[in-house]
């Protein structure tokens, strides 16, 4: 029995390139179908993350026009993570397998042909992974690689140069639907279910239409979700740090005491001041990377919905959506 394949397309404000790379998801699904690697049954699934414009209408549209395009729609935006994860939820009970894409038109779709005969051959996860960086900028290419390394360096298990372009099972996806957190950063949390995994390399392209939606500030943000979701090093390097400042400190009393005794002591505000201002800087500092991880487990002790489905483009279910985002 073939495999039901689902295509999940996160999407925000993509009026402009939704209908171009819409026919060439399509395509591909109907070539995989063709090829006999895929049953027929399989879907096109967009997830409208409280787009402004005619994202949604455009997806009814779709639905409308062939039955190989379905589509679920957020009750507000809830960021490329959560509405990502609420497509996966949506599809695992519909399907066998996922490819989980962005709508760009960036990642090569010809990828999609490793990652299901990798599928088909035993592997749970296969992760599209980028050969090269040559159409970042240098900023953009030198921060990522920075961010990949430190996180590796930070004991986070995540693959280098991997987003969220790549393929998990039905299997993966329900063992995954146990991991309850709110702040989720899918590209490390995947790697922590286990099961035998691959990767397939690929050339990412220019964006096809439209404008990007991930500005300097929402990478920043990325960045530290990352960082704070996988790993508590940062909150055991201030420990590290008040040891150190802690020991010169100590050593700075004791020649204090000792340049006192000897009356080599010149009162001054220079060194006062210099003292202050760096113990005022490394306190300030370590309370900020504190606070980060109570403000996360703050949110995470709500246990508030990740996402809420307001719409779809198929009949729910008795179970309704909302299920799926506590």
């Amino acid at each position: 029995m073939l495999p039901v394949l689902y295509i999940v397309v996160p999407c925000y404000n993509e009026q402009e390139v939704l209908p171009i790379t819409s026919g060439l998801f399509l395509k591909k699904l109907l070539e995989l179908a063709a090829a006999g690697k895929v049953s027929p049954a399989s879907r096109v699934l967009f997830v409208n993350d409280g787009s402004k414009d005619d994202t949604w209408a455009i997806i009814q549209r779709l639905a409308v026009q062939d039955q190989h395009y379905e589509g679920i729609c957020l009750s507000r935006n809830r960021g490329h993570q959560n509405a990502l994860l609420a497509g996966l939820m949506a599809a695992r009970s519909r399907c066998d397998a996922t490819i989980s894409i962005d709508c760009d038109g960036q990642d090569d779709i010809g990828a999609m042909d490793g990652m299901v005969d990798a599928y088909l051959d035993g592997c749970e996860v296969v992760y599209g992974v980028r050969k090269r960086r040559d159409t970042d900028t240098f900023f953009k290419r030198f921060t990522a690689e920075s961010f990949y390394r430190l996180l590796n360096w930070m004991g986070a298990q995540v693959v280098f140069n991997h987003a969220d372009y790549r393929l998990l099972s039905s299997r993966v996806l329900e063992e995954f639907s146990n991991y309850r957190e709110v702040n989720i950063f899918l590209r490390g949390m995947v790697p922590l279910v286990g099961f035998k995994s691959t990767s397939v390399y690929y050339d990412r392209a220019e964006r096809m239409a439209g404008e990007s939606h991930y500005p300097l500030k929402k990478m920043l943000a990325l960045a530290m979700d990352g960082i704070t979701s996988l790993s508590v090093k940062p909150i055991r390097m201030i420990t590290g740090l008040g040891l150190l400042v802690s020991l010169l400190s100590f050593i700075g009393v004791l020649w204090a005491v000792a340049d006192s005794i000897t009356g080599g002591t010149v009162q001054g505000w220079a060194s006062t001041v210099c003292i202050v201002c760096f113990m005022g800087g490394i306190q300030l500092l370590c309370l900020g990377v504190i606070g980060e991880y109570v403000g996360k487990t703050y949110l995470e002790a709500k246990a508030r919905p990740r996402y809420i489905i307001s719409q779809s483009t198929w009949d729910p279910g008795p179970e309704g959506w909302r299920k799926g985002g506590e």
